[in-house]
């Protein structure tokens, strides 16, 4: 039994890889080193992030697949479900063991669990950019918490950056306890725990926090939505399968009325 752990990031996970074909040593299992349990039986190998290997690796993968393959082995990493580690070492290990193209390969089963995963991760980057709602506090920040299923939020900073250049927001992913502060010009990481923020918990902002006007902001919305909404072409299923209930925290006009119009 061989462990590696490594620091949790993309470029670690790329050096663990590294160091198996160096050490020609195949890992049976690869965990973050604050989740890995010690073996009583078997080696764990602790593997400190390295960028030198790590691209050395990702080079070597741009020469035997395509962007969009490279693309969803990075959102495999971002998948974050059990063992996505070790699916994303077997997909490698059969990129450059294999003297063909492996992309359409889908009689192994790394490969079509890898294009599995990256189409759920691209459909819940494309629901966050769509059903997110930034709400103004009164320094005239935008906030913006979500929780999605999978760590999308390094995809999705590009789609807000440009979408809403002329304002300072953050959005912050409740599960995961980490964000993204746009200051008008560059985009960082925060932890709302470690800002002057009033966060009440896990990120989530007090509401005396929001701006004054941020209520009939909000209220307009609705007021909007239930003009534009036709009883007569209702149909609650195909509503469902566009916007499912968990997204429904996200939307305006899903929140409970103050007064009706």
């Amino acid at each position: 039994m061989v462990l590696y752990t490594y620091d949790g990031s993309f470029e670690g996970l790329l050096t663990v890889v590294f160091e198996a074909y160096e050490r020609k040593a195949w890992p049976d299992k690869i965990e973050p080193e604050h989740q890995a349990q010690p073996l009583l039986l078997g080696q764990t190998v602790a593997v400190t992030t390295d960028d030198a290997k790590a691209n050395r690796v990702w080079q070597g993968l741009q020469q035997r697949l395509s962007a969009g393959a490279l693309r969803s082995l990075y959102h495999t990493y971002l998948w974050e479900q059990p063992g996505f580690e070790m699916l994303l070492f077997h997909y490698v290990r059969l990129a450059f063991s294999s003297p063909e193209n492996i992309e359409g390969n889908f009689t192994a089963d790394c490969v079509l669990q890898v294009q599995q995963a990256s189409k759920q991760v691209h459909r819940e980057k494309h629901r966050m950019e769509a059903f997110v709602r930034f709400q103004k506090t009164q320094d005239g920040l935008y906030y913006a918490a979500i929780s999605p299923d999978y760590n999308v939020l390094p995809l999705i900073i590009d789609h807000f950056q440009k979408r809403y250049a002329d304002q300072r927001w953050v959005l912050y992913d409740l599960n995961r306890r980490y964000g993204t502060y746009y200051d008008l010009q560059t985009v960082t990481l925060v932890s709302l725990e470690k800002t002057d923020l009033p966060v009440k918990q896990q990120g989530v902002l007090q509401k005396s926090a929001f701006d004054a006007e941020e209520a009939k902001y909000q209220e307009l919305w609705q007021v909007y939505f239930d003009h534009v909404n036709i009883p007569e072409r209702k149909n609650p299923k195909l509503h469902l399968r566009h916007v499912p209930k968990r997204y429904w925290k996200y939307l305006s006009e899903k929140q409970p009325r103050q007064f009706k119009t």
